[in-house]
């Protein structure tokens, strides 16, 4: 049973990740299509990411409320309708339009999947299923930019919005017929505003969960940063064609994946602080040798992706720790606070791949600082997370 959840859960939370990174080879082809320039057609990008985050804010609260089921089945039914939009958009002001529906409903799955979590396991085993579902949602972004190049090599542009909204379709049969609801009636939420408001500020102003939340979101920046510098990345810096992204996604994912099965072993193994200081160790090296190869060389495979792999890496096993140090903090509210990590999050990910990324995407050096520079942050995050009253183990 837990393997068909986490198989479910990892699919939802796929949505978001197959509706930002599918499409990435497609660029220059929208661009061509409606004579638009690269910086309006990465805004199609940064509003998807934008109002991603935005929606992160509300669907834990909405589903601890009203129910899990009933928030991810509204929210596939917007997703589907708004990728069939931008499969037939008719200009650049349509296709974006349907962007930010489909960034405002691609959220819920991994929002109320983690809630899920939280309300049928606790500890390690918790930790341990957010670990499985990491690890197998984390083939989606290294399949989808290569799925990607390959719709937009044979059937165009197009054809990558139709597969998003077969992939959502499939999601809303899965869900309907294999997911039961995990939150009881009983220990629903009122939907009220006042308490929601109070509860909200209680998780935004509490120190130690938005240091840790930062923290968490300032390393998984530097992932950001390549992935909205992924087209310019792949096919100006490395000179490879739109069917090459593997190149880069497989080791950034590859990464993942293997560091999230290692950090569900390590669950019942290392103290949590332990984990995520081994992951942040790992982080440093990767950022250093990253820097360190573009000084002195021009970027080139497989040498320029190699950093990333192990950057991804270590981001595996210090990610799963730190949001459940985090998210232990409000055992009662476990769905408001998986939404407001999330969404700082996503935030700190529309912030860097839409604004940060066009500064830096002309050059694999800049790039390699850059996420250097958002490690530091992330650190800083967390040593100001450990003062002061003792992080839960």
């Amino acid at each position: 049973m837990n393997i068909l959840l986490t198989l479910l859960l990892a699919g939802l939370t796929m949505v978001g990740p197959l509706a930002i990174d599918t499409y990435l080879p497609s660029f220059p082809a929208i661009a061509q299509t409606f004579d638009a320039s690269p910086l309006i057609i990465q805004q199609t990008l940064s509003m998807f990411l934008f109002c991603f985050a935005f929606m992160m804010l509300f669907y834990g609260t909405l589903s601890d409320s009203f129910g899990r089921r009933p928030v991810i089945l509204i929210s596939l039914v917007l997703y589907i309708a708004a990728s069939i939009g931008a499969a037939m958009a008719p200009s650049i002001g349509v296709l974006l339009a349907c962007r930010v529906v489909q960034g405002l409903a691609a959220g819920a799955g991994s929002v109320v999947g983690r809630a899920i979590v939280m309300d049928r396991f606790s500890g390690a085993e918790a930790q341990k299923i957010l670990a499985h579902i990491m690890m197998v949602f984390g083939l989606a972004p290294a399949i989808a930019p290569v799925l990607g190049g390959w719709l937009q090599v044979g059937f165009g542009w197009r054809s990558v919005f139709w597969f998003l909204a077969a992939f959502g379709l499939l999601m809303f049969i899965a869900v309907q017929r294999a997911l039961p609801e995990s939150l009881a009636v009983k220990d629903r939420h009122p939907f009220h505003l006042a308490p929601i408001a109070k509860n909200y500020w209680k998780v935004l102003s509490h120190h130690h969960f938005l240091l840790l939340s930062i923290a968490v979101g300032m390393c998984f920046a530097g992932v950001a940063l390549y992935i909205g510098s992924a087209a310019y990345f792949v096919m100006n810096i490395l000179h490879l064609p739109e069917t090459a992204f593997a190149w880069m996604f497989v080791p950034l994912i590859g990464g993942m994946v293997v560091g999230s099965a290692l950090s569900g072993k390590f669950a019942h193994k290392f103290a949590r602080n332990t984990q995520a200081w081994m992951g942040f160790a790992v982080m440093i090296a990767a950022g250093l040798i990253n820097v360190a190869y573009n000084y002195h060389y021009v970027a080139a495979v497989p040498w320029a992706v190699m950093p990333l792999f192990i950057y991804s890496f270590g981001l595996a096993l210090a990610m799963t720790p730190l949001s459940m140090i985090a998210l232990d903090y409000f055992p009662n509210n476990s769905g408001l606070a998986s939404s407001m990590q999330s969404f700082i999050q996503m935030l700190l990910f529309a912030l860097v791949s839409g604004l940060v990324a066009p500064l830096l995407f002309d050059s694999a050096l800049k790039l390699a600082w850059g996420v250097l520079a958002s490690l530091v942050l992330s650190v800083i995050a967390w040593l100001l997370a450990q003062t002061g009253k003792p992080v839960t183990h």
